[in-house]
């Protein structure tokens, strides 16, 4: 069960998909959009995400071409220009030139127009006639999104050179000032040039706040010249298993990033020319491993060794010392060198007081302060360091865990476990980010499709992520206004490389950019469905390694096939039309259209694509089926019998590479086949991998359910339901074979029979390690002779 990459998208996809039909006419394919002229003529709209606040077409269009001249009025325009013409040059690699003509007749005119308010910087028009086109704005952010928006109109036509754009008014101004993505660099570390490249995508959707987390038990991302180990012992760990273990000398392998911070440097400007301010986290004072391994006092237990290669809630925090608080001003001193941004990060997050509590010497010195709950510690801990930001002319902002023990009475708050946080400090009076995690975090897995990469396997879709109103109900006119915005929040504890930052960013991305910038009432699901297969194409052109999985077909089976025959049931997670076959060919736009679950003879192979406009949008879903194939099912097919604590895991090994993932319930690691028919089955047989149990989970761990084991290693059961009766127990092997798997043979009682709720359960507490189901498979009984 080896996880494959995300597919590309199938290169004969035209970049007009959007544009070629003005109504499909079929159950689940989305229409393409259409407005009116003045003439009352029917023009199919522009596929533009997100939704600009005003657009009136008109009669005509303007033809581009690579004679087109650009023409800039003023510096800030020249620059604009001079973006605008790069970005063409690389989709729809159109080769334009600036102009320094006097006369902007016949061309594409970037200007910036000091009759236009000052108040909103980041608005702008764009007027296309036939005769010219041009973008105006006050600021210099304004013209930049105003040039995103010219580009891609001009990718949103067949793709052929010279591209018409279609005659029209925009009047575009955005709804929130805040329209933020989290990216965390400290549990897995990308380059300087992955940072850029999502910097530049969210250019390209209009967001403007790169909220980056720098600092986590896992690792310190950030040089601090005043602590040099922060980043030569914090910035690295050994990963647990075969993952940090080097196939050629057995030795241990560490894993390390950090970025200087001539590095950040770079990036901060590479970012200030795309109009993103970036907003540094240093979190305090839970999320501190990483700092406390490299140097110990900073922490409450002394020298004790600090593991940095575990998951989960941990319970580490700096300690309440006078000398560790002048640590954390000196580290923001350097950092506010670095970030010219208003705001500073502080976290305050899943600060778990149980060390803080434990230690005389932190109660000692709560008493000295005449500090009376550990909530209130760390509001004195963040109250100070907010009074030294605000001294620096910079303000805090953190999760909304420091609201707890009384706010600082500067900070902002971004509001993560819910809206209640985010009401609460507007009502005090304090600006908020709405950022909630059950619609905005985007490492939880998009789909319930087994392609998805490791990760929560709760999910929050596309769809979700585009329902989500950041405006909480219940404020009033006055504590609106303290609502700076909106941000997706990307952890990556399961994000090993750059390709799963940017399965996990895009398409949701796209669905963020509309909620920030466009008002609520131009919000359209089945319109953005429409336009966002242009935007795909985007992605595609630009290398943007996006999932593939929302527009993927689901292939589900029902019935045992042992007549001959199974139901077989397609569906996509968008609701695209899906066309398929069963003859091993690959589905066409002529391919017969599912409505309704198929009855398919055995053996078949069944193919099924997503289609908009006649196009595929992902490669074909490809299933084969036969009576031995329905006889076996993998994790993914299973459910767990509780789902306490789900995750993807990663196998530990090989240490570079693809690793199988195993869905597991981490609190009680059980999997149930419903409804299994076990007529003429003799045996089962278990395919099973072990990897490390590395997870810190606070107050939560003792809710991990073990079965006892009978033997010294455990056993693996086979269960009639998951509380019911033992069908079948083998004992589990101390460890397993070479290849990390090990495969396990239960004979069943010969009167088993009918149907059951097959539960595979392994017990015994294994840890440092946990056995995880990989596959089980029905083995019939021998024929007699």
């Amino acid at each position: 069960m080896i996880h494959s990459a995300p597919n590309r998208l199938m290169p004969g996809i035209v970049l007009a998909m959007a544009m070629l039909l003005a109504a499909c006419g079929k159950t689940g394919a989305p229409a393409a959009t259409e407005t009116t002229a003045a003439s009352g003529d029917a023009i199919i709209a522009p596929a533009l995400i997100p939704q600009p606040a005003a657009m009136m077409p008109a009669e005509g269009g303007f033809m581009v071409s690579a004679d087109t001249p650009v023409h800039a009025r003023g510096s800030e325009a020249e620059t604009v220009a001079r973006q605008f013409i790069a970005l063409a040059a690389k989709t729809p690699q159109l080769q334009l030139k600036l102009d320094d003509a006097a006369t902007d007749a016949g061309g594409i005119v970037f200007a910036i127009d000091d009759t236009l308010p000052a108040a909103a910087p980041e608005a702008y028009s764009l007027d296309v006639s036939p005769q010219r086109i041009r973008v105006s704005a006050s600021d210099g952010r304004g013209l930049y999104y105003g040039a995103v928006t010219l580009w891609q109109l001009l990718t949103s036509g067949a793709g052929d050179a010279p591209l018409r754009v279609p005659a029209l008014r925009i009047d575009d101004t955005p709804r929130f000032g805040w329209r933020g993505l989290m990216l965390d660099s400290a549990r897995h570390f990308q380059s300087v040039d992955e940072i850029k490249r999502v910097l530049d995508q969210m250019a390209l959707h209009k967001l403007n706040t790169f909220h980056w987390h720098l600092t986590d038990d896992q690792g310190w991302r950030i040089e601090i010249k005043q602590y040099p180990k922060l980043t030569e012992v914090g910035g690295c760990r050994v990963p647990a298993g075969d993952g940090g273990i080097d196939p050629k000398s057995g030795q241990p392998r560490p894993y390390c990033g950090f970025y200087t911070q001539e590095q950040i440097r770079d990036v901060v400007a590479h970012a200030a020319a795309l109009h993103i301010t970036i907003v540094p986290e240093i979190d305090m004072p839970g999320h501190a491993q990483a700092a406390i391994a490299a140097y110990p006092e900073l922490g409450v237990l002394g020298d004790k060794p600090v593991p940095l290669n575990e998951w989960g809630v941990n319970t580490y925090l700096f300690n309440v010392e006078e000398s560790t608080f002048r640590f954390l001003e000196n580290v923001l001193d350097e950092v506010i060198t670095l970030f010219p941004g208003k705001y500073i990060h502080l976290g305050g997050d899943e600060a778990v007081k149980d060390q803080w509590k434990a230690s005389p010497r932190v109660q000692a010195r709560m008493r000295e302060l005449g500090i009376r709950t550990e909530e209130e510690m760390q509001s004195h801990l963040l109250k100070r360091l907010e009074k030294h930001l605000v001294a620096k002319d910079r303000l805090m902002i953190g999760w909304d865990e420091i609201l707890a023990g009384g706010l600082p009475p500067e900070a902002a708050v971004m509001s993560w476990r819910g809206t209640e946080g985010g009401i609460a400090a507007a009502k005090q009076g304090h600006d908020v980010v709405m950022s909630p995690v059950s619609d905005l975090y985007l490492d939880y897995l998009q789909t319930d499709s087994p392609n998805e990469p490791p990760g929560r396997p709760a999910t929050v879709t596309l769809q979700e992520v585009y329902a989500y109103e950041p405006m909480p109900a219940g404020l009033d006119a006055t504590q609106q206004k303290h609502v700076l915005g909106v941000q997706a929040n990307t952890w990556t504890e399961h994000m090993r490389g750059f390709e799963r930052v940017q399965h996990a960013i895009f398409p949701r991305i796209a669905a963020l950019a509309e909620s920030a910038w466009s008002p609520a009432e131009r919000k359209d699901w089945d319109g953005f469905l429409k336009r966002l297969p242009v935007q795909l194409q985007r992605y595609r052109a630009l290398g943007i390694a996006y999932a593939q999985t929302p527009f993927q077909v689901d292939i589900a089976t029902a019935g045992s096939g042992r007549d001959g025959k199974v139901q077989v049931a397609l569906s996509n997670p968008l609701g695209y039309e899906v066309r398929y076959t069963t003859d091993g060919s690959a589905p066409a736009a002529t391919s017969p259209l599912f409505e309704q679950p198929l009855d398919v003879k055995l053996p078949a192979q069944v193919q099924a694509a997503a289609f908009f406009a006649g196009q595929p949008l992902a490669t074909a879903s490809v299933r084969k089926l036969d009576a031995t194939s329905l006889l076996t099912r993998n994790d993914e097919e299973m459910k767990m019998c509780t789902g306490n604590l789900m995750l993807r895991l990663e196998d530990d090994g090989p240490a570079d590479g693809e690793r199988a993932i195993f869905k597991v319930d981490i609190f009680n690691p059980c999997w149930q086949w419903t409804g299994a028919d076990l007529d003429g089955i003799a045996a089962i047989e278990v395919r099973a991998g072990r990897i490390p149990y590395y997870f810190q989970l606070a107050h939560d761990e003792p809710h991990r359910k073990f079965k006892p084991a009978k033997s010294a290693h455990g056993e693996l059961e086979i269960r009639s339901g998951c509380e019911g009766p033992s069908l079948a127990s083998v004992p589990l092997p101390a460890g397993t074979e070479a290849d990390g798997f090990v495969t396990l043979k239960a004979e069943l009682p010969a009167a088993t029979a009918g149907s059951h709720d097959l539960c595979v359960v392994f017990t015994g507490d294994t840890r440092p390690a946990m056995w995880a189901l990989d596959r089980i498979s029905l083995l019939p009984a021998a024929p007699r002779p």
